[in-house]
């Protein structure tokens, strides 16, 4: 019985994007908690986030000269947090596809020079023959022309 290769490569990109999520966990909850990585990590992309948001939804509700609050410190400091987790998600996420695509086209480009060293193996075999034969057909010229020159015995 064959088995085929243990895919070790997915089941270790897999293992990193199922780590992710309590790496991202634990991220938050010390930007919760460290004053420095709230103020300058977490809030302004959570009020920008929260800007483009409700500027979205007014605009599409009709009112346009709409002022926007922005959130108080807590809400911008929990959204921040899981804005921030889910990019460390998707950062991984697309950290492993790109790690998978290089590693098909590793695999590919692998394949086409085997590919490519077999095309000219079978060129260079094919060449052989082809002066083999070209030797052995000279050489029956070269019978024929000998077989040709004999007499021919005459009956009596």
């Amino acid at each position: 019985m064959v088995v085929g290769a243990f895919p070790i490569a997915k089941l270790l990109y897999l293992g990193v994007r199922q780590m992710g999520k309590p790496v991202a966990n634990r991220i938050k909850a010390g930007a919760r908690r460290s004053e420095f990585f709230k103020t300058y990590i977490c809030l302004p992309p959570a009020q920008i986030y929260h800007w483009v948001e409700m500027r979205t939804k007014m605009r599409i509700m009709g009112f346009r000269g709409s002022t926007i609050k922005p959130l108080n410190e807590d809400a911008a400091a929990e959204l921040g947090a899981e804005l921030l987790g889910e990019a460390i998600i998707f950062i991984i996420g697309g950290g492993c596809m790109l790690l998978e695509y290089s590693r098909q086209a590793a695999n590919a480009r692998h394949k086409e020079e085997e590919q490519t060293e077999t095309i000219i193996s079978l060129q260079t075999q094919l060449g052989e023959l082809a002066l083999t034969t070209e030797t052995l057909d000279a050489q029956l010229r070269e019978m024929n022309r000998l077989l040709l020159s004999y007499p021919v015995p005459t009956k009596k």
